[in-house]
């Protein structure tokens, strides 16, 4: 297998650490006499063997440093049988430190247990054999040579790792945040789409009706009476319209009630669309309930009345409010029947956002035509909502 290709500061490194031994030698200047007797190749052609293999490994302390490693360690020793070299052994010592920074885990905590082991013995075996102060020197050489550049590798990769660590909770707090950010602004988005079209929807259905009737009918009382409700719409309208955008631009804070209604504005809304000609029939006694939970319920009944002047057929409309099992339950009944088509264009979004209303506290929403004795060929719209109660208040 073919070896990767060495980095380009690796071969600076090899090349500096080769010229420099070579300059060691030709001023000959060594790290032993030729009469130590530890020098077994005296001269200068000796120590060019392990100087030219350490450099080669140099060139591999990065891409393969354990392959570096293990050729290495025998140049290093047959160094000490020359007179030696200062480069070989200063190249030596950073392969060993690159061998644990850049080689995998379980090899640089391997390699910081033998070169422990090594100095420990180099210490204590030489002076338990010679009983002189000096033999502890051989300990001291190993520790410098081989376990400090390794323990210097070891806390260097720590500190790496955990900036790398860092770094990457760093990135997923900032993803998480993108995510947050962006889901809030499309809940945002949905709760604005909600409101808008529930404040508006309710008058702009009324005006539309209305309108139709007062240019299909040629009865001026009857104009003047369709006028003056599409008047009326539409200035209420309007006026829910401005208290949205102030509160969107932060300026309507003295008009949060108001852009909040409350179950005791049912009686208004209906009498609202009695004007608009439904026989709305209230039935609500819900009791105290929590506000998001009064909000969703006024807002369901709002629209399922506006509906019910877009869709239903001649009938009562039945409204009814009541707490069922921990839940709010909110019931809205209308004829369904044959109708040639809407008295007013819809979009859909109403059921949608009835639904996500429903959702939103926990609870469940269903809408659709059903059967009930006595109505008008027994069928009806249904629409039925179950809002939890303990959901809402902590929502």
């Amino acid at each position: 297998m073919a070896l990767p290709r060495p980095h380009r500061f690796d071969v600076y490194v090899a090349v500096a650490g080769l010229l420099g031994g070579l300059l060691l030698v030709g001023i000959g200047l060594g790290n032993r006499s030729r009469e130590d007797p530890v020098t077994l190749f005296d001269g200068p052609w000796p120590i060019l063997v392990p100087l030219t293999v350490m450099a080669g490994c140099e060139l591999l302390r990065r891409a393969a440093p354990r392959t570096a490693l293990m050729i290495a360690t025998p140049a290093i020793a047959a160094d000490v049988l020359t007179q030696g070299n200062l480069a070989t052994v200063l190249m030596f010592t950073d392969i060993m430190y690159a061998a644990v920074l850049y080689g995998p885990l379980a090899s640089a905590r391997r390699i910081q247990w033998i070169t422990g082991l090594l100095t420990v013995t180099g210490t204590v075996v030489p002076y338990a054999v010679w009983r002189v102060p000096e033999a502890l020197l051989i300990g001291v050489v190993i520790g410098v040579v081989a376990y400090g550049p390794a323990a210097t590798g070891w806390i260097v990769r720590n500190h790496r790792d955990a900036a790398e660590a860092a770094r990457l909770r760093a990135e997923q707090t900032a993803l998480l945040a993108e995510m947050d950010r962006a889901q809030a602004v499309t809940s945002e988005r949905s709760r604005m789409a909600r409101e808008l079209h529930d404040l508006v929807a309710n008058h702009l259905s009324a005006i539309a009706i209305h309108s139709t009737a007062a240019l299909s009918l040629d009865d001026p009382a009857t104009s003047r009476e369709a006028l003056s409700v599409i008047r009326e719409n539409s200035v209420a309208g309007l006026a829910e319209m401005r208290r949205l955008i102030g509160i969107l631009r932060d300026a309507g804070a003295g008009t949060e009630p108001a852009a909040a209604p409350t179950l005791d504005g049912l009686d208004a809304l209906a009498d609202g669309a009695r004007a608009n000609g439904l026989d709305v029939r209230l039935d609500a006694d819900p009791g105290t309930v929590p506000a998001p939970v009064e909000l969703a319920a006024y807002r369901i009944v709002q629209e399922s009345l506006t509906n019910a002047l877009k869709h239903a057929a001649p009938g009562p409309v039945t409204v009814t409010l009541a707490r069922r099992d921990g839940c709010l339950a909110v019931t809205v009944t209308s004829p369904f029947g044959d109708r040639e088509g809407p008295r007013a264009p819809g979009s859909g979004a109403g059921l949608v956002g009835m639904r996500e209303r429903a959702a939103l506290l926990g609870g469940t929403f269903e809408a659709g035509p059903a059967h009930e004795p006595g109505s008008a060929d027994g069928k009806i719209w249904a629409v039925r909502a179950l809002l939890p109660l303990t959901e809402g208040d902590s929502a």
